[in-house]
């Protein structure tokens, strides 16, 4: 494919004239961003309760750190979802497709999400590490397949890009309140009632998404699509099997062409320095002797408004400068505030020093998290919306993923002839230190993205 076709080529919808920032803040009353906040609220709960919060009741009942990062494995589930994403974008969810694909999709998934989470409460460790982790799984599959369909209504929904961003941004402030309930309230209950009793209370708060499951309308020009397709070509047929399995794939590379390799690239490494040290944090508050009460008490306050200010910072940036110089900024937030957890480490549990770090690292990944969603979100075409964000959204997670398996095995290592702290310490470093490839190939696009607006004169697009 010739250079200029490969640039100049474009998903149309996408290329929409911009909005008057009036008229942005007045879509702000849409029942649709309500609903959205509802659906990052349900897609963000059960994120935690099989990786970072499991490792803390893990932790509790003595489990070593090597068999923490390697039970996050189940998270891996986040990473192949691209693999049932066609069926998701063609097909409608057994018993419940009278409510319209996307919403259909929702309901089943938050269902055995829920039923996952009640047997997680139920069972526990009793039935020993192999029944949980399978257990987890269940809940990380049925999680990851809500996440396909909600991201598919989100960029659905969106008449344009700047509604797309609102959106967004609103998706992540319901998503971070989630992790906020799993990440800090959750610590608290479980203090107090236990591990069991603050699972089951999780299940029952995916009566949430459920909620907004029938609340939200259904993607009239995604439906469309949809239909016209099924009419040319049914799932059935070789046409519409290619179309369904390999359509998504084909067309993202025909528009972006040679691009799209380093996209891919980028976004694999975004969000690396996190999921490194994902699975560390609450064994770390636990080794460092903070108290679940102290944890809970931070997260829900100084990290609850350190999130909504990154959140709204990312939102703003991206309206404001465009995609690219917002996940610049993101990837730099995110590994500066990541590295600053090796203070706290020395500092030892001082709460003046924690809730600094908290703060920060809660602006850091809330704006972050905004700028990669943002951006990839744009990238996706009607008709295969769930299946191309499926294929984005596993991409940050394949390398974070797999990586963090080991990060319990890195801190022991690094640990070794220092004390367990010291150990702590330089893996939060090291973590930062991986943001640098995605810093790269973000400057490298960037580049690519003005020169390509220079020779094609487009303007207020980012690729």
């Amino acid at each position: 494919m010739k250079r200029s076709a490969t640039l100049a080529a474009r998903p149309p919808e996408r290329l929409t004239v911009r909005r008057s920032k009036r008229d942005v803040i007045t879509s702000l009353r849409q029942p649709k961003v309500a609903v959205m906040l509802m659906l990052g609220f349900s897609s963000g709960l059960p994120f935690l309760l099989t990786g970072n919060t499991l490792g803390y009741w893990l932790r509790d009942e003595g489990t070593t750190l090597g068999a923490i990062g390697f039970l996050s494995w189940v998270g891996l589930a986040y990473s192949v979802k691209f693999l049932w994403a066609p069926i998701i974008d063609r097909v409608d969810a057994p018993a419940f497709g009278r409510f319209g694909r996307r919403r259909g999709w929702m309901i089943v998934s938050q269902f055995l999400v829920a039923i996952g989470l009640v047997g997680l409460s139920a069972i526990g460790l009793k039935a020993g590490l192999a029944t949980l982790g399978f257990l987890a799984l269940v809940v990380a599959f049925a999680s990851s397949t809500q996440d396909i369909v909600v991201d598919a209504w989100r960029i659905e929904a969106a008449s344009d890009s700047d509604e797309l961003g609102l959106l967004s941004a609103g998706y992540q402030l319901g998503y971070r309140g989630a992790l906020l309930v799993t990440d800090a309230l959750i610590l608290i209950a479980a203090n107090h009632w236990g591990w069991p009793i603050s699972y089951a209370a999780m299940a029952v708060l995916m009566a949430i998404g459920l909620c907004a499951s029938f609340l939200a309308v259904e993607p009239l020009r995604a439906k469309k699509v949809f239909e016209a397709k099924a009419h040319a070509a049914p799932l059935w047929s070789m046409r519409g099997f290619y179309d369904a399995v390999i359509g998504p794939f084909a067309e993202f590379f025909r528009v972006y062409g040679w691009l799209a390799l380093l996209m891919l690239a980028m976004i694999s490494f975004y969000r690396l320095p996190e999921f490194m040290m994902g699975p560390m944090y609450n064994p770390f508050y636990h080794d460092l002797g903070l108290s679940k009460d102290a944890v809970g008490a931070i997260r829900a306050s100084i990290g609850l408004a350190g999130s909504l200010l990154g959140i709204a910072a990312g939102g703003f940036s991206a309206l404001r400068f465009g995609y690219m110089k917002t996940l610049i900024a993101g990837v730099i937030l995110q590994s500066v505030v990541i590295a600053s957890f090796a203070v706290l480490a020395y500092a030892g549990p001082n709460l003046r020093v924690f809730g600094a770090v908290m703060a920060a690292d809660n602006f850091g990944i809330g704006f972050a998290n905004v700028a990669l969603v943002t951006y990839m979100s744009s990238l996706a075409s009607i008709g295969y919306t769930a299946t191309q964000y499926a294929l984005l959204s596993s991409t940050y997670t394949y390398v974070g993923k797999f990586a963090k398996g080991f990060s319990g095995v890195t801190v022991e290592r690094l640990a070794a002839g220092r004390t367990l702290l010291d150990g702590y310490a330089l893996s939060f470093v090291g973590a930062a230190l991986l943001g640098i490839p995605a810093l790269v190939l973000c400057i490298f696009l960037a580049r690519a993205n003005r020169i390509r607006n220079q020779e094609f004169g487009i303007q207020n697009q980012d690729v």
